[in-house]
């Protein structure tokens, strides 16, 4: 039986943190610890928006969104990954190592667009505060969201097929908590050349795409508010972009230190820990991020904690 029958038959092993075996309890009592606040702190804020009208606001219909895909692709790869901590070792079929590359890199590509459009929204709204009714209206954020999702999940699915394509050697062994697209490719028997100037490609023209948005929205708005006269003012100017700068270096450092870092500049490790960072560390950060700073946040939080204590 040739190796990409076996596959077929058998899918992959996820190794894990297997060479470090003395730290698997730890290792899953902290994964589980942070996807319970992860989940719980994302499915929040997602209630707070949609139920208080007061968060009915453009700014806070992308933050919903970013919290969806924060809660989905933290699902996509932790539970398995728990089981992973927990036995030392894991068995994945080849359709459900397929289907995380597939879920992870479009909701990974829709979060980097988001993060984008959310950059624009506050420069309309600090940039263009006559206009922003008009620029940002309902039909136009819907449209934006639906650009997002379809740019990620029509990517992905390039990606996937072309992965679909490839034979596997008889070593079914993935050194890694989930099926991410480098680490699979690294498997493959054939020639793998067209995935990888595709993977390269795809991540230099999505973050270089959204990271070029954010720069130019975040240049326009710097511009406009230094030439605020009071000091107050523009220190309230600052404040409301400051959670979304945040959100960003924590979303694409990890991203960056992983797909254009040279693969033999990586420890044995590395790699894990910061695909731990973009699919656990920061969907955890996101919603505290976005609450501790924002005042309209945690005033839909009293005012929701206010309704469930004093029921009408």
């Amino acid at each position: 039986m040739d190796g990409d029958n076996l596959t077929v038959l058998s899918g992959f092993i996820l190794l894990g943190f297997s060479d470090a075996p003395e730290l698997q309890t730890t290792i899953f009592s902290i994964s589980l610890s942070l996807y319970v606040l992860m989940a719980l702190g994302n499915l929040v804020m997602i209630l707070l928006i949609n139920t208080d009208p007061q968060l009915h606001s453009p700014m806070y219909f992308f933050l919903t969104h970013l919290s969806f895909i924060d809660f989905c692709l933290s699902s996509t790869v932790i539970p398995k990954a728990l089981e992973t901590f927990l036995l030392g070792r894991s068995h994945i079929s080849l359709l459900g190592c397929f289907a995380q590359i597939y879920f992870f890199v479009a909701l990974v590509i829709s979060e980097c667009f988001l993060l984008g459009v959310m950059a624009y929204d506050r420069y309309v709204a600090v940039c263009q505060p006559l206009f922003y009714t008009t620029t940002m209206s309902r039909e136009r954020c819907y449209s934006m969201v639906v650009l997002v999702y379809t740019t990620g999940f029509l990517s992905s699915l390039v990606h996937t097929i072309l992965v679909g394509r490839l034979s596997f050697c008889q070593d079914r062994s993935i050194n890694h908590f989930f099926c991410e697209l480098p680490t699979l490719l690294q498997l493959s028997c054939s020639d793998a050349h067209t995935n990888k100037i595709l993977q390269v490609s795809d991540a230099v023209l999505t973050d270089v795409g959204s990271i070029l948005m954010i720069l130019v929205s975040y240049t326009y708005i710097i511009h406009t508010i230094l030439q605020i006269p009071l000091a107050r003012s523009r220190l309230k100017g600052f404040s409301t972009c400051t959670s979304h700068l945040v959100a960003i270096t924590i979303f694409y450092a990890p991203i960056m230190l992983t797909y254009f870092q040279p693969r033999k500049a990586r420890l044995r490790d590395q790699t894990k820990l910061v695909a731990a960072c973009y699919a656990l560390l920061t969907p955890t950060l996101n919603p505290v991020i976005y609450s501790l700073r924002n005042t309209e946040v945690k005033g839909a939080m009293r005012r929701l904690w206010v309704r469930r204590l004093v029921p009408r």
